[in-house]
C-alpha cells in the first residue's frame, strides 16, 4: 500500500509539472481574448475533456503500441526522458507559446481541440510521461494514473475557471516563476527517466 500512495504521489507531481495548469493560465486567456464567459467556459470544459480521452487511450493501449512498433522499454524511457528533458529546459528559458492570439482570429471554439487541448495539455511531453508510468505497469497501476490524470484535469478546468480571479490575485511574475520551478522539475524527471531507461538497458537496477 505505501509502495502505491508514493507512485501515486510521484504520479501527480510529474503530471502537475508537465500541465502545469498555473502557468498555462496566461494561453488560456491569450486564446480565449474576446470571447464572452459562456464561450470562454465551453472552450475550457471541451480541451479538458478531449485532453483526457487522448492520454487515457495513450494509457490503456500503451503496451499494444509497444508491442505493435516493437517499441523496447528501455529505448522509450532515454528517448521519453530526453524528450521531457527539453521540454523543462524551454520552460526555464521562458520561451513564448507560438500559439496565435483569438484577436488576430476568429472567435472559435476549435481552439478547444488544438492548440489547448493538444498540445498545450496533452502534448507529446504529458502523453510520454503517463506512458513511462504504465509500460511495465499492472492494470491497478494503470487505473491509479488514469484517475489521477483525470484529477488533474478537473484541476485544470477550475484553474481555467478562475483564470481571470488567479491573476489579479497572484500576478504574472508569481506566474512565471512557478513555470520556471516547474521547469526545473520536469527537466529532473526527464533526466531520471534516462537515467532508469540506461539501467534498464545495462541490467543496473538491483
Amino acid at each position: 500500500m505505501d509502495h502505491l500512495i508514493t507512485f501515486a504521489i510521484t504520479v501527480f507531481t510529474s503530471f502537475f509539472a508537465i500541465m502545469n495548469p498555473i502557468s498555462n493560465l496566461p494561453i488560456f486567456l491569450s486564446l480565449t481574448e474576446g470571447a464572452d464567459e459562456s464561450t470562454k467556459q465551453n472552450i475550457n470544459k471541451r480541451a479538458v475533456v478531449i485532453a483526457f480521452i487522448i492520454v487515457t487511450v495513450f494509457v490503456v493501449l500503451g503496451k499494444f503500441i509497444f508491442g505493435l512498433f516493437g517499441i523496447t522499454i528501455p529505448a522509450f524511457k532515454i528517448a521519453g526522458g530526453i524528450l521531457i528533458f527539453f521540454v523543462g529546459f524551454e520552460m526555464l528559458q521562458s520561451k513564448k507559446s507560438n500559439v496565435k492570439h483569438l484577436k488576430e482570429t476568429n472567435v472559435d471554439e476549435n481552439i478547444a481541440v488544438s492548440p489547448l487541448a493538444i498540445p498545450i495539455l496533452a502534448g507529446p511531453g504529458t502523453i510520454v510521461t503517463a506512458m513511462n508510468f504504465v509500460s511495465n505497469a499492472g492494470y491497478l497501476k494503470i487505473g491509479v494514473v488514469v484517475f489521477i490524470f483525470g484529477l488533474m484535469c478537473v484541476l485544470t478546468y477550475f484553474v481555467f475557471r478562475l483564470s481571470n480571479f488567479i491573476v489579479r490575485s497572484i500576478g504574472e511574475n508569481v506566474i512565471s516563476v512557478i513555470g520556471k520551478i516547474m521547469g526545473l522539475i520536469i527537466a529532473i524527471i526527464g533526466t531520471s527517466m534516462v537515467i532508469e531507461g540506461i539501467k534498464i538497458s545495462f541490467n543496473l537496477i538491483k
